[in-house]
This record gives C-alpha cells, structure tokens and sequence, in this order.
C-alpha cells in the first residue's frame, strides 16, 4: 500500500512538472499562416498572421506585466521578403525571457524565397518560365532549388575546369602573388565574345585559398585577353607556382546544356531549366531565393543599449539571396565579406538552439560588434552558399563594449558549406575572445573548419582564451583549394586550447590540406588529445608561430608529410611532448626545423664571436613508427636517430609499434602494454566528439 501511494505521488509531481509553465506568469502570442493580423493572438484559435506584427507586440505587453513572452508559431510556411527585426525594446530578462518557438508538434519553415510557377516546356526540351520581377529589375538570383536540391547555374566546362593560359599582368615571380590582376589569357574557344547577355556571364577563377567571382568588361578577340568589370586580389596562377589558375564560366545561355542547369535572362526576366528525365512539369517545384537576410537582431552597443535574453527554438529557416556587390570578387580570406541569414550586433545572453539552416546564400549567422554570452546549440546547418558562423567583434583599439566574447557555439552539425563560395569557413572567430566551441560536426566544407584569429603576424591581437574542444571534423578542403587546415589559427591567441578534436580527410589542391595549422604569428596556444589522419599534408602544420605547445596527441598517416614547418626563427616556436606519430608515407619531418644561429649573441669563451645557437623547438618523450620501415631507414630533418639526439632532440622519445586496436581501421585507441604508455602518454577518450544529441528542428 506503501508503495503504491508512494508511486502516485511521484506520478503527480511529474504531471505538475510538465504541466508547469517554463516560467511563472508567461503570456503567449500565437502566430499562424492562416491567421489575421485584426486577432488579438491570446489564443491558439486567433492567431496573429505575421510574425513581426507579433514581435511588435511584446513592447507593450512588458510594459503591461511581468513574465516572460512565449511567441508560438503554429504549423506552415511563413514567408518573408525582409528579416524579422528585434531591438533593445523587444528584449527580455534573465527570469523572464522572450521565447520564440514552434508550438510543440508544429513544423514550421521561416522561408525566405519564392516558389516558381508556370513552367512551359519548350521546343528544344527546356523548360522555361516568365518572371516580371527579373524583367523590371526588381530582383535578381544565383540560386535556383529545384525539388529541395541546389542546381547548377549553366556553365562551361561541365565537368572540371578550363586553364588561364596567361597571365599578362604577372605571375608570382614577376610581380608577388598579392597583385590585383583584371585580366587573363584564355586558350581560344574557351570563352565566347558572341554569348549573348555578356554582361549577365560570371568567371570564377579558383587560386590560392581564395574564388574569384568576376563579371566580364570586355573580351579582346585577337588577343584572347578577357578583362574583367573589378580586379582579383591575386594573380590568376594556381598558387605559388607559374601555373595558370583553374577556373569556370557560369551563368551562360550557350551552356545550357546538361540536365540540372539553368539560366536566368536577366534582361527579358525568364528562367530556364534543362530537367532531369525523371523530373515531371507538374510534379517539380521551383524556389529561388528573395530576402536578404531572415532575422537581424541589432542593438547599440556603443551606447550599452543590448538585445538581450531572447530564444528561438525548434524552427527552419532557409533561402536568403545576395550578389557580390560592385568592386567585391570574394577575395576576403574565408569569404569573409559575405554577410549572414541571421545577423547580430550588440546582442547578450540569446540563444538559437534546436533548428535548421538550409538553402542560403550567404552564412547562415554572423555575431558582430557587442556580442557576448549567446548560446548556438543543437542547430542543423546544411547547403549554405558560405559558412556556418562568422564572429567578429571590435579589436584593441575600439571601445570595450564593442568587443565580441563569451560566445558558445556547441552541439551542432554543419555540413555542405560552400557551395557558392567555398572559401567559406565552417566557424570563424576573427576578432573574438573567450569563446566556446564544441562538440560540433563538421564536414563536407572546400575550406577550413575552424579558424581562429585575424591578425597576421606577432602583433597585438584581441583573440585570446577560445576553446575549441571535442569537435569532429572531416571531408575538408576535398581537393579544391589551397592553404587550409581542419583547424587554423592566426596571430597571437594566449590562453586558446585546442583539445579532444577527431581531424581526418583532410585534402587540398596543390599545397595545404593539413590537419592542425599554425599560420603567421600564432602564439601561447595548447594543442592536446587530438586525433589526426588521413591528411594530403601534414597532420600537423606550422608556418611560423611561437611559443606553442603540443602534448599528447595522435598524428597519423599525412600522405606526403607528418610534420611541417614554414619558418625557423630564433625563439621557441614549439614544444612538442608525449606525442604519437604513425605514418606509412611521405616525410617525417617535412620542411625547415633546424635550429637557429642567434643574429645578435655571441659565444663569451670562443675566440672571433661563434654565433649561438637558439634552439627554435623542444621535442621529447614522442613515439614514432612506421611499420614499413626500420629506424636506421627514417630521415629525421635529414638526419639519422642518433644525430638528431646529439642536437637535444627526442632524447627520451622511441621508435616502437604504439599497439593501435585497430590502425588499418582508423581505430586509433591503445592496447594495454603501449609503449606509450611508458612515456607518460594518456589515453584519449573521444566518446563525446561531436553533438551529444540530435541537431536541427523537428528533432526533439
């Protein structure tokens, strides 16, 4: 009897658990597709129709009372033209904070595009459509979704890419990589002076870590020079070498002419579409993108007038359209001028959490000036034309409440990035401090995962103290582009731990598909418990960095090298400790690690002033192996194990089998009896990597 009122009891707290309020003396507005701007929106049964118009109300209802403000949004497809607008007034409080969220069992999609109908079919088998708007110039698109899928604008070649032929304004010997170049040779034929809507035609030239997107000013038919309406921010050479730079041709009429292609007549306002010959007229649907941007939440931080305590949960979001504009041909590193779906500036203590990001055309949010303690959580974001998120506060010179800090992105999934400017990075944190991220995936991106740092150089940088933990990041770079890492770092970052990452498949073009890497100035940063392999490079890269520490990690099968280094420079760049290396292929230590002839001090005891030695890295307690080779076989920066010893390296390291459960399997986990073990190596558990539960909206 006992058990059985104990078991009620308990049964009833839990009833009066779920059925209580997430917070006491919370109102609600409820929003639906269908409902009417005249209803007062108190009840699920009179729902207000828009969305801003019930944002608009929370003004007065805080004014009217306490508690918190529940903005629930009933099933359907809410389209916008422009984004939701959130201020200072709208904002809640710690206790009582502005939740806007699908009501529980809704799916609900915040859509900014616009769905295309009428499709003719035409004589030569495409399909077509009128758009009025295109035609008075009232809207323009690089983005068409048929049946939820991106397809390709029309372009030449279909498959791979054409070559500049030349460079007639420099190459990297002649003039610097770093030149603005307007013009290149193309080999005859490969660009078409008689294409009709020239002005509507857009090469894209893929070099160094960057893509170039250049509209056409004029074609010298004799010559064969295109020149382009602005300049690129580097000669048009693959990269370093004197190779011409891959490129494509997009957004042409003559190269309409592989299934899954389309074309956009800006001047006459109708799109056409080469089908799939499964694809049906009246079956398929059509979406391209009209808002600019999906949700600006804008404060004044310069003025400590914030955006606070605001929550959306549990909701989509897709289809934002933007062009490059006038002068701009993406040349920031990491695409970092494309702006964001959801954009915030002086905002404090909001959350995004549970929801989905797809089909955009730009990033999908961007934290500017003023952001701090926000929290990203448990999101899905999915075929983005640029990158997940870009935070990027003000530096050491502005006012401190411009600072970007404190900032958690966890638990997501990002994936397919890039896809229209895929020098885009999955999370980039440039001027930021403080922040957290973690046990996120990321995959399937042309460029680098995480990068962190926006000083180039030893100089002063506000990037301090990020935490970049238990994310698992693989299929990067795939062969595109140049000069990138699973995880970058640039400038000095004092305090930043890199930890507990699994890194792998990591591929470039020509040089750079490394796993870890240290790019100019990076400083005072720990490195420890991470898994790297399967890299076209280095697992672990350093250009020139100082001071950093590297503990405990596994490094393994780089194809053409383990470990490399740019730069050697007289001061510590490295302590490299209690680290395993496991490779099959490719150099061991790859690129300059010698130590250092001091410039300034001389030896007291010899006689003309020897110049001192600086050792420029620390390297100890290690385990190296590579089962196909024997030790008296490895080059270790082209000397053998002894010698290397006799310079203070690797003294106390070995040369053993670190007994993987299962190498050949990427199972990177030890046995009992590692020799490892024995250098005072520790296991690395990864169980966490990753999101903890499941991302995006209807996952709950």
């Amino acid at each position: 009897m006992k058990r059985k009122t104990y078991l009620f009891s308990c049964s009833l707290i839990l009833l009066v658990l779920i059925a209580k309020p997430a917070f006491a003396g919370e109102r609600t507005i409820y929003v639906s597709p269908n409902g009417d701007n005249q209803n007062a929106g108190t009840s699920i049964e009179k729902p207000v129709k828009d969305i801003q118009f019930a944002l608009d109300k929370i003004p007065d209802l805080k004014k009217a009372g306490k508690g918190s403000i529940h903005v629930r949004l009933l099933e359907g497809i809410y389209y916008l033209t422009n984004p939701l607008e959130l201020r200072p007034e709208h904002s809640g409080t710690k206790t009582s904070p502005i939740i806007i969220s699908s009501q529980p069992g809704s799916k609900v999609a915040i859509n900014g595009g616009k769905k295309l109908e009428g499709w003719k079919k035409q004589k030569n088998g495409l399909w077509a459509v009128d758009i009025p708007e295109v035609a008075k110039g009232e809207w323009k698109f690089r983005q068409l979704y048929v049946n939820d899928e991106l397809r390709t604008r029309a372009r030449k070649p279909n498959n791979g890419f054409l070559i500049v032929k030349g460079m007639p304004e420099g190459t990297p010997k002649t003039v610097g990589y770093h030149t603005d170049c307007q013009s290149f040779e193309f080999a005859k034929g490969d660009i078409d002076p008689k294409w009709k809507n020239m002005g509507d035609v857009e090469v894209v030239v893929y070099h160094f870590w960057t893509d170039s997107h250049l509209p056409i000013q004029s074609i010298d038919e004799k010559t064969n020079i295109v020149t382009f309406k602005h300049k690129a921010g580097k000669v048009f050479t693959d990269d370093f070498s004197e190779d011409g730079a891959r490129y494509i041709v997009e957004n042409v009429f003559e190269e309409l002419d592989a299934p899954g292609e389309w074309y956009l007549d800006r001047k006459t306002g109708k799109c056409y579409y080469f089908p799939f010959p499964e694809e049906k007229i009246e079956t398929t649907s059509f979406y391209a993108p009209v808002a600019p941007q999906l949700v600006n939440m804008a404060g004044k931080p310069e003025d400590a007038q914030w955006v606070s305590d605001i929550r959306f949960e549990n909701l989509e979001f897709s289809y934002t359209n933007w062009e490059l504009p006038e002068g701009n041909s993406n040349d920031r590193q990491g695409s970092a001028s494309v702006p964001a779906a959801v954009s915030l500036t002086g905002v404090q203590a909001c959350a995004f959490s549970q929801c989905t990001f797809t089909k955009l055309g730009t990033w999908a949010f961007e934290l500017n000036e003023g952001c701090s303690n926000n929290t990203f959580s448990y999101n899905e974001i999915g075929h983005v034309a640029a990158g997940g998120f870009r935070v990027n506060g003000g530096t050491y010179t502005d006012h401190p409440f411009l600072r970007a800090e404190k900032n958690k992105v966890i638990d997501n999934h990002i994936h397919h990035f890039g896809e229209v400017y895929p020098s885009a990075v999955g999370i980039l944190l440039q001027h930021t401090e403080g922040n957290q991220v973690a046990h996120n995936l990321i995959h399937d991106g042309y460029y680098t995962g995480i990068s962190i740092g926006w000083h180039w150089g030893y100089q002063r940088s506000i990037s301090r103290d990020n935490l970049i933990e238990f994310n698992h990041i693989y299929n990067i770079g795939q062969g595109l582009l140049s000069d990138m890492g699973a995880i970058y770092t640039l400038g000095l970052s004092p305090g930043t731990v890199i930890r507990n990452n699994l890194i792998h498949d990591v591929d470039a073009n020509h040089y750079g598909g490394w796993g870890i890497y240290h790019d100019e100035g990076s400083s005072h940063i720990l490195v420890e418990n991470n898994i790297v392999y399967n890299t076209k490079f280095a697992a672990f890269n350093i250009h020139f960095c100082k001071e950093v520490t590297v503990r405990n990690n596994i490094f393994a099968l780089g194809k053409l090298q383990q470990m490399n280094r740019t730069r050697s420079e007289p001061h510590k760049s490295l302590f490299f400790e209690r680290n395993i290396i496991y490779w099959k292929e490719g150099k061991l230590f790859d690129g300059k690690w010698e130590d250092y002839p001091h410039p300034f001090y001389f030896h007291p005891k010899t006689d003309g002033g020897t110049k001192e030695v600086v050792e420029t890295f620390d390297a100890d307690y290690n385990l190296y192996f590579n089962p196909e080779k024997k030790l008296d076989e490895i080059s270790f920066n082209g000397k053998t194990w002894d010698e290397w010893n006799k310079m203070g390296k690797d003294v106390h390291s070995v040369f053993a089998d670190p007994k993987f459960t299962g190498a050949e399997n990427f199972d990177f986990r030890l046995q009992q009896g590692s020799p490892a073990f024995n250098l005072g190596f520790k296991a690395i558990d990864l169980s966490e990597v990753g999101p903890r539960k499941k991302t995006g909206a209807y996952s709950l």
